[in-house]
């Protein structure tokens, strides 16, 4: 197997492909005209957002929503580029909430870390 897509349940599907658009200079590939999803341009591995009412239908016992007033949920988006600082001002810049501020780590890759809208946890960091 291999990983195919990633999605991330928000709140409104086309408000969250315009802040990745601004924040993280992402592209649009597919919005489903519903509204109810919709897929970016990331490369190998698609970054895919679906709205909380179809992970509602499709999940019927339930799931935890993304909300900024609570704690993130254990799992990260990894956006990788060669200018971290540069990344993580424009992304606060435009709306995304600043949890770390680039670090350099022990192994040598510059990290940084913020909130999207929904709270979703991104890393911005450099490649390994």
């Amino acid at each position: 197997m291999k990983l195919g897509y990633t999605i991330l349940y928000v709140k409104d599907v086309a408000e969250s492909v315009a802040f990745y658009e601004r924040a993280f200079g992402l592209t649009r590939r597919f919005v489903d005209e519903s509204g109810q999803y919709a897929e970016m341009e990331t490369g190998n591995t698609t970054l895919s957002f679906a709205a909380n009412k179809l992970a509602k239908s499709n999940l019927p016992s339930g799931f935890q929503e993304n909300n900024l007033s609570s704690l993130p949920a254990g799992i990260e988006i990894g956006l990788v580029t060669e200018d971290v600082p540069t990344a993580f001002t424009i992304a606060v810049e435009a709306g995304a909430i600043a949890v770390a501020e680039p670090k350099v780590k022990p192994w040598g890759q510059t990290v940084a870390y913020v909130r999207d809208r929904d709270g979703i946890l991104v890393e911005i960091c450099s490649p390994i």
